[in-house]
């Protein structure tokens, strides 16, 4: 479906990356991975013809139909069901068919114009508008309500919203779960599960990728100019592949780096002799010739860890009966809590719950309308708010920056502090102001890890943070001894550095009995309660809905057989290619001097019998993989559905 030739793409002077040659096929679902500023925003606007390559060919099948959030998120008057519906221009053009059909009182037009609109989903759109602006968060209200009336935040959900009513089979998605919370980025799973056409998502989300993805396109460090690589299954497939590739390019750089050290030595050593000039002046053409195997790049860049606190108090912090209210409405009502040392909380719940609000007051930042909050003695408090970037001192420098906040620390131990998030030598000192937001992000993390703090409140830190340094947050806050309270929508820190779950809801804090996967599960549940209690949500409906979705768990189960039926037959091939030519390898004659042209040939045949036997090994690993995980699937569809 889609092609890339010896792709390169630029921005300025600098090439993002180059020679990017894949095949994507159709319905594939795939991630688009790599560190912040590799190119990843760039090749999306390539693939939806917004920028031009700097060199080589992208070709996508004529006739596809590409849908993509839109970046612009006016301030309109129009309504926000119709703001929804106008994105669909199919089915736009089928009502204006309508309206000149009758305005005229054709009987046969306006006969042919309703089927068209039958045929479009026409008489379901308001429907499905409705489905989705309830699965991304909107109130039952929102519909007839302006676009105007809601936040840039929320109108960037309505332009996510019109991306998946766009009727498309080819759908590119940049960072869709940013600012979205659990729930909604839970149900947006599903729905890109059950996506028909082929997705490209950019996520830096590795448990949304590995409950979407298929496939995996990474941008990757290759020197000055990133490599793109295609990789077949989820995030957690494309980290173990990954990972054994960076240990077999460590040994070959190791090896081919020992061979340049060997020919370098012998053509210092005999170039000035005459008997061996010769000799010297073929080592140094061979030494021309040899592509150098690239370093291997740490896979994580950005290594830090929490100090242990300075001091360790037993009773951290406590709520009791707290209320607040902003404009009339009641955000918390009567929430008691206490933090002790070593509590690990993770805050979850709808945005506009309150969970900012609850971290606000843990941190001692609002008071309450009612109720009482009381701090142990000796509380340092390390709070990242959500909006933390930007309070930073664009003016400022780094250095500066911690400079001022620690003015007892010495210049070179803030250095070499600052060098663990990023910021080596002449990064420390250049403004804050034009950083990325992942570098300002870093920035911020790196004044709370130097204040050593007994409580740790973090309100949404990874919002522009890559996979990397996500990965970095989560080992540093793994080793982190004091009381940690995370406002986040990335399931894997929250279920990597945190073990009980808080739920805000209803300005209501309950504590939540099980772990994510519980949670996601009891949403489902409730959610199909939701739909049979409502009037459109009849037994026959929940029974339908249920046979759609295992039909479409059964399609995606036949490619998958097919994949290791075709897997299971070539390795069969392979082993009886093998056995054919070692069976000729134990010809003694085979080695005699007249022989040594067909021996030759023979052992490379082997070579490549082995080599086409491992990989064929490994396709088939991999669709094992990937067909047990769909069969675990639609188990699981099955269960719930009784």
């Amino acid at each position: 479906m889609i092609l890339l030739r010896q792709l390169a793409v630029a921005r300025g002077p600098r090439t993002l990356f180059s020679g990017a040659s894949m095949t994507l096929e159709r319905g594939w679902k795939v991630g688009l991975i790599g560190a912040n500023g590799c190119g990843k925003s760039s090749l999306m606007a390539v693939l939806a013809g917004e920028l031009s390559p700097d060199a080589g060919a992208l070709e996508i099948q004529p006739g596809t139909r590409m849908a993509r959030i839109e970046q612009e998120a006016p301030a309109l008057d129009t309504p926000v069901i119709e703001y929804l519906l106008d994105a669909d221009l199919d089915l736009r053009a089928a009502q204006v068919a309508v309206h000149h059909a009758e305005s005229n009182n054709d009987g046969h037009a306006i006969a042919l114009a309703h089927e068209h609109l039958e045929q479009v989903g026409g008489y379901t759109a308001h429907a499905r508008a409705a489905a989705l602006l309830a699965g991304l968060g909107f109130p039952l209200e929102a519909g007839a309500r302006a676009v105007r009336e809601f936040s840039g935040g929320y109108r960037m959900r309505l332009n996510l919203a019109r991306a998946l009513m766009c009727p498309s089979n080819l759908l590119l998605l940049d960072e869709p779960t940013n600012h979205l919370d659990i729930d909604t980025v839970l149900w947006l799973e599903t729905w890109l599960r059950s996506y028909e056409g082929t997705l490209i998502v950019v996520s830096h989300d590795r448990d949304f990728l590995d409950r979407v993805a298929d496939h995996i396109v990474a941008v990757l460090p290759a020197g000055e100019v990133g490599a793109v690589r295609l990789y077949t299954g989820n995030y957690s497939a494309y980290e173990t592949l990954r990972a054994a590739e960076l240990v077999s390019q460590h040994a070959m750089a190791a090896r081919q780096e020992r061979e340049i050290q060997r020919l370098s030595n012998f053509v210092a050593r005999f170039k000035a002799k005459a008997s061996k000039a010769r000799q010297a002046q073929s080592r140094v053409k061979q030494l021309e010739r040899m592509t150098r195997v690239a370093p291997v790049y740490a896979a994580n860049s950005f290594q830090f860890q929490f100090e242990p606190p300075l001091r360790d108090p037993e009773r951290i912090v406590s709520l009791e009966d707290i209320q607040l209210a902003y404009d009339q409405r009641t955000v918390l009502n009567q929430v008691s809590l206490t933090l002790s040392r070593g509590d690990r909380l993770a805050v979850i719940g709808v945005n506009g719950a309150g969970k900012t609000t609850l971290v606000k007051m843990l941190a001692g930042e609002l008071a309450p309308s009612a109720g009482r909050r009381s701090a142990g003695r000796e509380i340092v408090v390390g709070y990242f708010a959500q909006h933390q970037i930007e309070t930073l001192p664009a003016e400022a420098t780094p250095l500066k920056l911690l400079t001022r906040h620690f003015p007892q620390d010495r210049e070179q131990a803030l250095r070499d502090f600052l060098g663990r998030f990023g910021f080596h030598g002449e990064a420390a000192e250049r403004p804050i102001g034009p950083l990325s937001g992942g570098e300002k992000s870093r920035l911020a993390l790196a004044v709370l890890v130097r204040q050593r703090p007994n409580l740790l409140l973090l309100d949404e830190p990874t919002n522009h943070l890559d996979l990397e340094m996500r990965r970095s947050l989560a080992m540093a806050l793994q080793g982190y001894e004091g009381a940690l309270v995370i406002v986040s929508h990335d399931r894997h820190l929250l279920a990597t550095c945190a073990d009980r779950i808080l739920v805000v809801e209803a300005g209501q804090v309950r504590e939540f009995d099980g772990d994510l996967e519980d949670y996601r599960k009891a949403r489902l549940k409730e959610e199909r309660a939701q739909r049979a209690d409502s009037p459109r949500g009849t037994r026959k409906d929940l029974r339908r809905e249920s046979a759609e979705q295992r039909a479409a768990l059964t399609r995606q189960l036949k490619p998958l057989e097919k994949a290791v039926a075709s897997a299971e037959t070539l390795i069969a091939q392979r082993q009886n290619d093998l056995t054919t030519v070692r069976a000729v390898l134990a010809d003694n004659a085979l080695y005699s001097e007249e022989n040594k042209a067909r021996l030759k040939q023979t052992l490379a045949q082997e070579a490549r019998i082995q080599s086409e036997l491992a990989h064929a090994e490994e396709d088939w690993l991999h669709a094992s993989a990937r067909l047990d995980a769909a069969r675990d699937e639609l188990t699981k569809s099955d269960a719930t559905a009784d």
